[in-house]
């Protein structure tokens, strides 16, 4: 395992990090709390440090099974949680539908107590605002009482996630350059570029540490899928249209030579292209097995892409894959 300094922290975190939505909410399949904490501890093992979770996975399931598996290693671990959606007062949600949010100062305050006490934990190493508007990022009130948590102690660090899909560059490049956050975590993977490659210029140029999710475009980059695939209904992906799936693989096969002969697997690639930029500190891919959890913690140590392979892929991008502009990828 590598690591990183997420922006100018002082927090070294591994460069292959766990985000745990996929063992706390349902979208993703796994619904037993063992299988989470199995992983979990494995991935601790393999030397993943940096644990991403948020006070609403799961209706607070993501903190409680994060200190149920790694409580006892609290000082070798570093926590990221969110904060901002009012699922206390708003318990009912269909599908994937966003609940309120609530950035007064007592929310914000009674969130991070309840989280600290879920997390069974006196501080949180890095605080999100989770997925905040505009109006949000321009509250002197919320970064006043962000302020006041960082000087009581209560979180080390803050920043924001940008979300809920992928965009957002508005809120993104105003939150980079208006406010003193330590990180910020987007959407960013080979076959979705921006406006992640913008955000992460932005983020480099003021210090700014970078957290990449959904790195492998929902599972397109991590090799296991074929045109027959079916998703389960329990699976978000089971939601989108057929498009995504069929123009998608046509691109990942141009990337096949990210592979040949170099020691990895189009996964492991998918997380180097964006190691590439000395800016991330680290990376969120989603993690369903054990087999999967290895050849991802594995991936910071396989060879780095090249100047060419680089270049190449930039030049694919660009081109949109030689796809026609119709018969582009839909989705997150």
């Amino acid at each position: 395992m590598q690591y990183r300094e997420l922006g100018n922290t002082g927090l070294k975190i591994s460069t292959v990090g766990f985000g745990l939505w996929t063992v706390t909410t349902t979208w993703w399949g796994i619904t037993d709390d063992a299988v989470g904490i199995g992983l979990l501890r494995r991935a601790h093992e393999l030397g993943v440090n940096f644990f991403d979770t948020a006070d609403t996975y799961g209706d607070g399931k993501g903190e409680t099974l994060l200190a149920d598996a790694l409580g006892q290693k609290r000082d070798e671990i570093i926590i990221a949680t969110k904060f901002g959606y009012d699922w206390y007062n708003n318990p009912s949600r269909s599908g994937q539908q966003e609940r309120p949010h609530d950035w007064s100062p007592d929310f914000v305050r009674f969130a991070c107590e309840e989280s600290l006490k879920r997390l069974d934990t006196d501080y949180i190493d890095f605080y999100q605002m989770h997925n905040p508007r505009m109006s949000a990022i321009e509250s002197d009130e919320l970064i006043a009482t962000l302020e006041d948590l960082k000087s009581a102690g209560k979180i080390r660090h803050y920043g924001a996630t940008l979300g809920p899909a992928i965009g957002w560059e508005e809120e993104g490049l105003a939150v980079i350059r208006d406010r003193e956050i330590a990180g910020l975590q987007q959407i960013y993977n080979l076959l979705e570029q921006e406006p992640g490659r913008r955000l992460t210029e932005a983020c480099e140029a003021k210090g700014v540490g970078v957290i990449c999710r959904v790195t492998h475009s929902s599972g397109l980059l991590e090799g296991n899928y074929t045109l027959d695939t079916k998703f389960d209904k329990t699976d978000h992906r089971s939601h989108r249209k057929r498009e995504w799936l069929v123009e998608g693989l046509k691109k990942v096969d141009q990337l096949a030579f990210l592979t040949e002969g170099t020691g990895r697997t189009i996964g492991q690639a998918a997380l180097q292209w964006l190691l590439a930029s000395p800016a991330i500190a680290s990376t969120l891919p989603n993690i369903y097995n054990e087999e999967q959890l290895v050849e991802f913690a594995e991936a910071a140590d396989v060879p780095p892409l090249s100047e060419d392979e680089l270049a190449r892929v930039r030049q694919l991008y660009d081109a949109n894959f030689g796809l026609e502009p119709q018969e582009a990828a839909v989705g997150e």
